[in-house]
């Protein structure tokens, strides 16, 4: 029979083992977190998502003598969703690092939340903000600013067709879109272009004949596609359809993946340009084991939307290591300045705002005679790093 001794001994270490710290440090399993869009208009995000974070926690196995696990959380690409379930992540499971977050209003309204729960993100969040005014030591980007992603595609663009001095663009009504105009604004004006009109939709919009309407009517000499996925794929195959590609260039900004091109086709893609975060045919020897370890495993070649937490999760495990720790401030500390050889080649964390430095691609679409495979439907044409400094892009890391 337990006596009240034995049993307040009992009581002390069952209040400890409840503590965050002492379950972090206890526990035989370290379970990481996925959250992203898994339903909705970009429920492919979180299928893709899936795959990578699958992928690197198998190939790790292990980190510190922990079992590495995960788990995916639909944010359903509603922050408001987003911070409740990675709340009750925190609250119930003691989840630290999350990797994934593509949205930008998500990426934003979850990093604070984890920076104030003492955790860790890496999100691939487009919006400036992130690395910029509402930077924290808690959030890591491996993806790129929407500063990038107008230099790295509408700059080399503009370069290799200087007489296309009118520019339309269309654009999402939220915080990823009302960057990306900004920047192009801006990239406009030292240019010397004209801006000749711009649409904005929402996030739910899926017919954009009227804006195409307008881009034809503006006698635009480009229609600069500035949404992303499903509406960027619609967007784009109606204005095919329309006619734009005999009457202007088109250019995306963001692509989505190469499931985008899957989607669509080559006869839509063809002569089109893409902005590209990740194209699987990159020529660095990382990548090119990547492309071969996806194939083999899932029979696809990858995309960008598993390539992220793919490589969000092995930059995180190789925090962890390098801390030889599992406590979230002891990582952060590690990550910060931490260069690693990665998809793009080397690439470095940036100590002053957590974002990382790489490359990013301007792809144009192929004609189907020329692909010499299935997923050959683009060819890299530009490639460099474009970023602000972080003092310029507002960064008070705290």
């Amino acid at each position: 029979m337990t006596n009240r001794r034995d049993f307040l001994k009992m009581s002390a270490a069952a209040s400890l083992a409840a503590h965050p710290i002492f379950s972090i440090a206890q526990s035989d399993e370290l379970l990481l977190a996925c959250p992203t869009a898994m339903s909705g208009t970009f429920s492919a995000i979180g299928k893709y998502s899936d795959l990578g974070m699958k992928l690197a926690v198998e190939q790790q196995g292990t980190v510190l003598g922990k079992k590495l696990a995960y788990r995916m959380i639909d944010t359903e690409a509603k922050p408001a969703t987003a911070i409740r379930r990675v709340q009750e992540a925190m609250q119930q499971n003691n989840i630290r690092f999350f990797t994934g977050a593509l949205l930008s209003a998500e990426s934003l309204a979850m990093s604070k939340e984890i920076h104030k729960a003492g955790g860790i993100l890496l999100t691939n969040g487009g919006a400036d903000e992130l690395t910029g005014a509402e930077c924290n030591r808690s959030t890591f980007r491996w993806a790129l600013p929407t500063y990038g992603l107008i230099h790295g595609s509408a700059r080399p663009l503009a370069d290799l067709l200087p007489k296309a001095k009118r520019w339309y663009t269309i654009t999402p009504q939220y915080v990823f879109g009302e960057d990306l105009l900004k920047n192009a604004k801006a990239l406009f004006k030292e240019k010397g272009i004209e801006h000749v009109g711009n649409s904005y939709h929402s996030l739910t919009e899926r017919e954009f004949s009227g804006h195409l309407t307008n881009a034809i009517a503006s006698k635009a000499d480009v229609l600069f596609l500035l949404n992303y996925g499903a509406q960027a794929s619609d967007a784009l195959r109606q204005a095919v359809s329309f006619g734009l590609k005999q009457k202007m260039t088109i250019i995306v900004a963001a692509a989505s993946g190469l499931e985008q091109f899957e989607a669509l086709g080559a006869d839509i893609c063809e002569g089109v340009y893409f902005g590209a975060v990740y194209w699987h045919t990159i020529d660095t020897a990382f990548n090119k084991k990547f492309v071969s370890q996806v194939r083999e495993k899932f029979k696809i070649s990858p995309n960008y939307s598993l390539a992220a937490p793919y490589i969000n999760t092995r930059m995180l495990i190789e925090g962890i290591n390098k801390a030889k720790s599992i406590e979230p401030k002891a990582v952060i500390s590690a990550m910060e300045g931490m260069k690693f050889e990665s998809l793009t080649g080397m690439e470095e964390i940036r100590k002053e705002d957590h974002q990382v430095l790489r490359d990013f691609y301007l792809v144009k679409g192929k004609a189907k005679a020329q692909m010499r495979d299935k997923d050959d439907y683009a060819e890299i044409i530009n490639s460099g790093r474009f970023f602000l400094s972080p003092d310029v892009a507002g960064c008070k890391m705290v």
